[in-house]
């Protein structure tokens, strides 16, 4: 169905606001997925990659976009009319229970960072969220594991709720336990056991400060 269509790296698939009839199913690359709040700020919400379908909500509600998509390095895509998706949909009950499975993780990610927010400090949070970014996305290398986005301080405090100069603070620290490396919109994850014992996922061990708050 539809075409192939190909966007630079800052393109903008989709913004916020915008009424829309299109459907995106990523193909190749990474989109990144990101939404204003009432007092202006921008934040991030998600990554999108191989598999992904974009714009699915307002073409199945009939609303406006919810947030806008950006090509995060180039990115293809496969874009559909949103009649033609919709009597896909209908013809094909597999299709559309898969697609309930897609937004289903999408909820249960967005659930899994609130519950991050109220139970736990900033530090763990952020770590919380480099696991989960490479659990989805890592790419092995032999400094450690790439987190395979290229996400800037701002765009991770964006997921957890922090100001950057909190992440910059919380990246010096594990960067000093010798948990990451950073560098220009990237981090990667060098020790990923001591990573999950900072973030209360194991047990701590001998020796091994626990995560200070911030």
């Amino acid at each position: 169905m539809g075409v192939v269509r190909t966007y630079p790296t800052d393109y903008v698939i989709v913004r916020q606001g915008d009424s829309g009839n299109l459907v995106f199913v990523v193909m190749h690359g990474l989109v990144k997925v990101t939404a204003r709040t009432e007092n202006g700020r921008q934040s991030l919400l998600a990554v999108r990659v191989r598999g992904d379908v974009i714009g699915d909500m307002a073409v199945l509600d009939g609303s406006t976009r919810s947030a806008t998509a950006i090509a995060c390095g180039t990115a293809v895509t496969r874009l559909i009319r949103g009649e033609v998706f919709l009597d896909y949909l209908r013809r094909h009950p597999s299709a559309a229970v898969t697609l309930s499975t897609l937004m289903g993780d999408r909820l249960r990610w967005a659930n899994q960072r609130r519950l991050e927010f109220a139970g736990y400090d900033s530090g763990v949070c952020l770590a919380r969220l480099l696991l989960a970014v490479v659990a989805r996305h890592g790419r092995p290398g032999p400094e450690g594991t790439d987190l395979g986005v290229p996400l800037t301080q701002i765009e991770l405090g964006g997921l957890i709720g922090a100001k950057e100069s909190t992440v910059q603070k919380i990246l010096r620290d594990l960067s000093v336990r010798g948990l990451v490396r950073t560098g220009h919109r990237r981090v990667v994850v060098t020790d990923l056991p001591g990573l999950e014992a900072f973030a209360n996922l194991a047990p701590l061990p001998p020796g091994n400060p626990p995560a200070k708050p911030y």
